[in-house]
């Protein structure tokens, strides 16, 4: 019978990165009692609050983000709208699953569509509804695209110029595509931030900018 049931964890783990929760366990038929032992005798291995990885499952390069995302029910909550997860990994957060820029990750901020309450150290949740085209899933995770990421940047004030290797980085792996779409998000930033620092009332003077600022521009752009 515990042959069963750890196949049939392992075949839940298999699917997120070697990881599981104490509640998709449960479901499972699991105990928190026998994850416990389990963890204790080394099946699993403990890596956050109520989420283990199966025991021969790797580390992952984001394992602390990717736990994080388990733990507040991003492969079992309902999507809010189809296609669009109900936790979305986003700001500095996404820019790292992304490999892009140079961030710290010193808080794991996320998207979610309603209010939603966690007691996980170092979390940021803000409320969000998000389309389709605004996620994209990074080696399985629900993150903003790289567009919507350089915009979410600085609509939370992200300093230019760490902003400015985002571009860079995004442009020169050719991860950034789609510099319209990057327009259309800064545009109603760029209307309500009135900054003066860059692209003051307009989503594409605020792009180009950008662009400048990060010394390159994507082969879409029209630069005139």
């Amino acid at each position: 019978m515990a042959a069963v049931t750890l196949t049939t964890l392992g075949a839940i783990a298999e699917q997120r990165w070697g990881l599981l929760t104490t509640a998709q366990a449960e479901a499972a038929g699991v105990s928190r009692q026998q994850l416990s032992r389990w963890s204790t005798s080394g099946v699993l291995e403990r890596v956050a609050q109520g989420v283990y990885r199966m025991a021969g499952a790797p580390p992952q390069d984001h394992e602390s983000i990717y736990a994080t995302w388990l733990a507040l029910g991003g492969a079992t909550s309902p999507a809010p709208t189809p296609g669009v997860s109900a936790v979305v990994a986003a700001g500095t957060t996404a820019a790292i699953v992304h490999g892009l820029g140079d961030f710290f990750l010193d808080e794991i901020d996320f998207i979610v569509p309603a209010r939603k309450s966690t007691r996980l150290p170092g979390v940021k949740l803000r409320v969000k509804k998000l389309t389709r085209d605004e996620v994209f899933p990074v080696n399985g995770l629900p993150t903003l695209t790289v567009e919507r990421t350089i915009a979410d940047l600085v609509e939370q004030w992200v300093d230019l110029s760490l902003v400015a290797d985002v571009v860079r980085d995004g442009v020169t792996s050719r991860k950034l595509a789609f510099p319209d779409a990057l327009v259309s998000y800064l545009d109603p930033i760029a209307r309500a931030q009135r900054r003066t620092d860059v692209g003051a009332g307009d989503g594409r003077v605020m792009a180009s900018d950008l662009f400048e600022l990060a010394g390159v521009y994507p082969e879409r752009w029209d630069r005139g």
